[in-house]
């Protein structure tokens, strides 16, 4: 019993309750975000608005070497645990973020004052320290009645082995001084133009013992009725180098090169808001960049909220209903895991800029590719910019018409010249994207199924809006459930062949009472693998099913309810 009650006290002095007496130290920052100022304080010398322009001065002015030299800075702090010295001037977390904050304060000197730097303040016992703070900056937008902000972060702690070790060597450079970088070269680039929308570039504490800081901006924006549209994390998002143990799905294998591919994590499958904010991100990247950058990337929109196990600053946003999503390397220098033999860097004092080869004093083989870095930060900046300058999204009607057609309704926002109408079927990716100038449209997709459309509005300038929710329905004229006897309806999983996790969704045809239900995976032999509790309440419910890298073959899945059968099917582990 004494033992126990010693560990409950280890446990609430390191990582305490939840977050209280939770505020922006900055009042002006806070009145912005809940739109409660006049644009006209903010506006620019020189007001840069047409989207063309922010595009290509976002690609055109996003820098490796200004990457590089914020990432040598944060190196220098030596130690970032959110538990870390607060008082020295010169190292320690309390050193990290005047350095931000200062950061912030030079960025918005250079462009009119426009920027407004804040840090949320938060009182949570973590590490034995009972204050924390976060650092952002609030870019305003000229539109006060629309006044929902975007949101691009990167957390700034770092850790070793021991989670609240402070005397380490903790330079956390991929994790995640990477992501600061990307956040405050953004904040640098951005704040150049103008948007509709308000901007607000942060850096988060407490990330490595649990989440906190963005739980505490969340947690502060749904408190005070911020208005939060989307939520871009940059975490573990400069590397290319995989590790020994990298964490599932990420690389082939031990030092494999990738400087190419950008993964795109987010919750949920059908009428997700996150997988829809992941989506709208890829397309503009297609649309809007792809044709002006010199090395393309590819943007893989993954099925599952993060990598196998591991978890972060997203998830408290997605939590409370904010869409959010995140943004990793294809490729990570270890799962974290600090165990027996582990030899890769995250998580240790080795995740360092580099190393020097020939001994002369200069590092010459980096571990962070500041060129790559700088292609994911264009990719955040770009989506953020034409999510803050888009017009309203849209709302829709569905029904199966003519034999194979799906007619297409606006039901709100009708004041838009032209919408357009995404449409998938089996994969994380719209199949199609068509444009319309009617508020009613007739689509035909190639063959009967079932399809998952989505609408946006697309203003007089051409550009869209972030995306509706997505209705479900068939192009044969008939409900594929409406024939159905069963109470339930089993669906293919999605996508498949599939990465590391797959979708499995049930469709609710009957209101029917139970009391338990399950997914049950087997592999090709008949062992059960994985039980999932499914909740059959809705129109269509869903589960994740996250299997990790490197499995191959023919699995089953079957729905169990109340101890009986009902369904099983078929699916492919191809990675």
């Amino acid at each position: 019993m004494n033992k126990l009650i010693g560990l409950l006290l280890l446990f609430f002095t390191t990582y305490g309750f939840s977050q209280t007496n939770i505020i922006s130290t900055n009042p002006i920052a806070e009145q912005i975000m809940l739109g409660n100022y006049s644009p006209s304080t903010y506006t620019s010398s020189t007001v840069i608005n047409h989207h063309d322009s922010i595009i290509r001065g976002i690609n055109n002015r996003i820098n490796p070497d200004s990457l590089k030299c914020s990432i040598y800075q944060l190196a220098t702090f030596r130690n970032r645990n959110t538990g870390a010295d607060t008082n020295s001037s010169t190292i320690g977390i309390g050193a990290a973020r005047k350095w931000v904050f200062n950061q912030f304060q030079q960025i918005s000197s250079d462009n009119d004052n426009r920027l407004i730097p804040s840090y949320l303040q938060f009182d949570q016992v973590i590490c034995n320290v009972n204050q924390h703070r976060n650092i952002f900056a609030v870019l305003p937008g000229t539109d006060i009645v629309d006044n929902k902000i975007i949101i691009i972060e990167g957390h700034i702690d770092s850790r070793c082995v021991g989670v609240c070790d402070t005397a380490c060597v903790a330079e956390g450079i991929e994790d995640n001084a990477s992501g600061t970088a990307l956040v405050l070269e953004l904040a640098r680039v951005m704040s150049k133009y103008t948007y509709k929308n308000t901007i607000v570039f942060m850096a988060t504490i407490g990330e490595e013992q649990g989440l906190y800081g963005a739980n505490a901006f969340a947690e502060y924006a749904d408190n005070n009725g911020i208005q939060i549209e989307a939520v871009l994390n940059n975490d573990v998002i400069g590397g290319i180098i995989c590790g020994q143990t990298s964490s599932a799905p990420s690389c082939p294998g031990l030092n494999d090169i990738d400087s190419l591919q950008v993964r795109f994590f987010s919750a949920g499958g059908f009428n997700s808001k996150h997988k829809q904010l992941a989506r709208f991100l890829k397309l503009e990247y297609k649309e809007e960049l792809l044709s002006q950058v010199s090395v393309p990337m590819l943007l893989t929109i993954m099925s599952a909220e993060d990598r196998t196990g591991r978890g972060g600053d997203h998830i408290p946003f997605r939590q409370r209903n904010f869409a959010a999503m995140r943004f990793t390397s294809a490729n990570e220098h270890g799962d974290a895991s600090n165990g027996a033999g582990y030899t890769d860097r995250q998580h240790t004092s080795n995740d360092i800029i580099g190393i020097d080869i020939n001994s002369d004093l200069i590092i010459d083989s980096f571990y962070v590719d500041f060129n790559y870095l700088g292609r994911n930060a264009v990719i955040n900046g770009v989506g953020a910019a034409m999510a803050a300058i888009g017009p309203l999204s849209p709302d829709l009607t569905l029904t199966a018409v003519n034999g194979q057609g799906l007619e297409v309704t606006i039901t709100n926002q009708t004041q838009y010249p032209q919408y357009r109408i995404a449409v998938r079927t089996v994969g994380n990716d719209w199949d199609s994207v068509y444009t319309t100038s009617s508020l009613i449209d007739t689509i035909y997709p190639p063959a009967a199924g079932i399809y998952f459309v989505s609408v946006a509005s697309v203003d007089s300038l051409g550009i869209e809006s972030l995306f509706s929710r997505e209705i479900l329905d068939t192009p044969t004229g008939i409900d594929p459930f409406e024939k159905e006897t069963n109470a339930f309806e089993l669906l293919q999983n999605r996508p498949n062949p599939f990465d590391e996790a797959t979708i499995i969704g049930v469709k609710t045809n009957i209101d029917t009472p139970y009391k338990e239900a399950y997914v049950v995976i087997r592999d090709f032999q008949g062992k059960v693998v994985k039980e999932l509790p499914i909740a059959l309440t809705n129109e269509i419910n869903e589960v994740t099913y996250v299997h990790g890298y490197g499995k191959v073959g023919i699995y089953s899945y079957s729905l169990i309810v109340d101890g009986e059968i009902l369904i099983t099917k078929r699916m492919i582990f191809a990675n």
